[in-house]
């Protein structure tokens, strides 16, 4: 067990807003239990909802590495309904050894795109209906897939998908309606030069250099190939997956992108060395987030084993080149409260304490404990894993995919950790499971202060499976106003979570848009002050984060008891900032840069 410095978190119970706060946050948690008494879990798993993807990853009993390694998923609205839709990664065989069972699905093995078309439920509201629309719409291009990335690249308005594989990555360009109306992915990646061949988990469309194009950051792992594949063994001495120190680690990549040329195509360019970010590592996840509040995006990279690097971005210098420093041990975000590299998997963001900073949250493996990064406001972090209550409840766990988001709509982001093990778990071994490596995911309430305790009992029945749980996308998939969940499973089947507790709570919704293009501002940050005083919700415009998957662009934002909100500032992501007032709560509001009140 590790032992840290225990600190203050809990604020002045002099503090109005803070009791406020505290007293919200109690009365979701006593919701939650008052739901699960009632037999009303936070999350069900709907009927019907047209959601049959069930992951494939070609396992031989060859324990080859990548097999257990994927898949994540995207949330994203593909068609310009509105509606969000789901982009599923999909496995393939892994040589040419026999599988071990036949797939549950049958050749062809490809990625799934499933468009939502939302309908009138009984009793109210609507209720998503997804089709397969993979045949029609995506190109046919097999491969072994891992993860995805969602992103307007070339600003005509509409979503694209940079999809990561165990081999050559691809770059999924939405071409929009064809005459038929329906929509049309081409793979652009030879076109736009943003080729990368090593094993890549995760990657982030990020406008880096405010230049206003979406650059591409790509995280790969480690060199390995089925080539030169060599098992290895367990303390008893069978055989097991390998661990990422069994090979030499894979560099990340930095793309630029160049906006169109001459022939109106958007490219990019490889800019990972001039821009300092050269140092390999065996990266599994990546976000953008500007930690320390200067107006320029950084990148924070999950390395599985080594220390997590914090590549601070250091604006425009000689020449306008933008460039980076790895500050991750001076801000204290690489190693754990013990000075020790951990096995960092997924990676959330947010203002856990609504103290006006985004703070970071890690998964690791069993044994290690899931690790709190607490931001200062100046970009420095202390380990906050044991005084949190986040550590000892991952102690027997391995974890993925992972977010923070406010289930109950109380006002304070709780926290979504999905589990599976990477290493043969005896017990189920012997007792003949195809796949050992089950664990049941995680579902913890932020109380307010400082603290979080664990709910998973009062989460439903999806959160009671053991599965391998890998990927996780957070989105409002209903838009009825709370965060919904979609959980991908290696090996298993994509579940569609929906939320029945956040409608109990006011809240508000945000999509933020370019002022001369319809793409989403990913890297702007929101402060939303609800009306009545209270600490200010910070949220940051992503899809980036979790575990090789995207999520929902859109802020959506619990206000506890607020029922109104007073203004929201935007800081874009050029750096310029506005307010917005007269926003009505429980409803989705667009916000396009230039439709606010300047600020300085």
């Amino acid at each position: 067990m590790r032992h840290v410095q225990f600190s203050r978190l809990i604020r002045s119970p002099a503090s109005s807003r803070w009791r406020r706060g505290l007293l919200a946050a109690g009365l979701g948690l006593a919701c939650a239990l008052e739901l699960a008494a009632q037999g009303t879990p936070i999350f069900v798993e709907p009927a019907g909802a047209g959601l049959d993807f069930v992951h494939y990853n070609g396992m031989s009993g060859r324990m080859y590495f990548a097999e257990m390694a994927g898949p994540g998923g995207a949330l994203a609205d593909v068609d310009g309904d509105g509606d969000l839709d789901l982009f599923l990664v999909q496995g393939s065989p892994l040589g040419d050894d026999r599988p071990l069972s036949p797939p549950r699905h049958q050749p062809p093995y490809a990625d799934r795109l499933y468009l939502n078309r939302l309908e009138a439920a009984p009793g109210g509201g609507r209720r998503p209906r997804f089709r397969d629309v993979t045949a029609s719409a995506l190109p046919h291009n097999p491969g072994y897939g891992m993860g995805v990335a969602a992103g307007d690249y070339d600003n005509d308005g509409r979503v694209d998908f940079y999809v990561t594989r165990f081999g050559e990555n691809r770059l999924l360009r939405n071409l929009g309606p064809g005459d038929d109306g329906a929509v049309r992915f081409e793979d652009a990646i030879d076109r736009a030069g943003a080729r990368d061949r090593r094993w890549s988990v995760a990657a982030v469309f990020v406008d880096y250099d405010r230049d206003g194009w979406l650059d591409l950051f790509v995280v790969n792992y480690v060199q390995y190939q089925l080539a030169t594949h060599k098992p290895c063994r367990n303390a008893a001495g069978a055989e097991d997956y390998c661990g990422p120190h069994a090979y030499p680690p894979a560099g990340d990549r930095l793309y630029r992108n160049l906006g169109p040329g001459a022939d109106g195509t958007v490219r990019f360019e490889d800019v990972t060395e001039q821009s300092g970010l050269g140092a390999p590592a065996p990266g599994l996840g990546a976000v953008a987030v500007d930690v320390d509040g200067d107006g320029w995006l950084d990148l924070y990279v999950a390395n599985d084993g080594a220390p997590n690097q914090l590549w601070r971005n250091q604006g425009r210098g000689a020449g306008g080149r933008v460039t980076f420093a790895d500050e991750a041990l001076f801000a204290g975000c690489a190693v754990d409260a013990e000075g020790q590299p951990q096995a960092s998997m997924g990676i959330a963001v947010g203002d856990v304490e609504r103290d006006g900073d985004l703070d970071l949250f890690l998964t690791h493996l069993t044994r290690e404990t899931n690790t709190l990064y607490l931001n200062d406001g100046r970009g420095l972090f202390r380990d906050a894993s044991l005084t949190s209550g986040l550590g000892t409840p991952s102690w027997p766990f391995t974890g993925f995919g992972t977010a923070f988001l406010d289930y109950d709509n109380d006002g304070w982001l709780d926290l979504l950790a999905v589990n599976g093990a990477v290493t043969v778990i005896e017990e189920q071994a012997k007792a003949g499971e195809r796949l050992p490596l089950r664990q049941r995911n995680q579902l913890f309430h932020n109380r307010g202060d400082g603290s979080f305790v664990e709910v998973t009992e009062q989460a439903g029945s999806a959160f009671q499976r053991s599965e391998v749980s890998r990927g996780v996308a957070v989105g409002d998939v209903d838009d009825d106003g709370d965060a919904d969940v979609v959980l991908l499973n290696n090996d298993g089947p994509a579940r569609l979570l929906l939320n029945r507790l956040g409608q109990e709570r006011s809240w508000i919704g945000l999509r933020l848009l370019g002022a001369r293009v319809r793409r989403d501002q990913l890297g702007a940050r929101v402060t939303i002050y609800p009306q009545g005083g209270g600490p200010p919700l910070v949220y940051r415009v992503a899809t980036d984060g979790s575990y090789a998957s995207a999520s929902d662009p859109r802020v959506l934002a619990g206000l506890g008891d607020a029922t109104a909100v007073r203004w929201v500032d935007v800081v874009w992501p050029d750096g310029r900032r506005e307010r917005f007032s007269g926003l009505a709560a429980g409803r989705y509001h667009v916000l396009r840069q230039g439709g606010g009140t300047a600020l300085p």
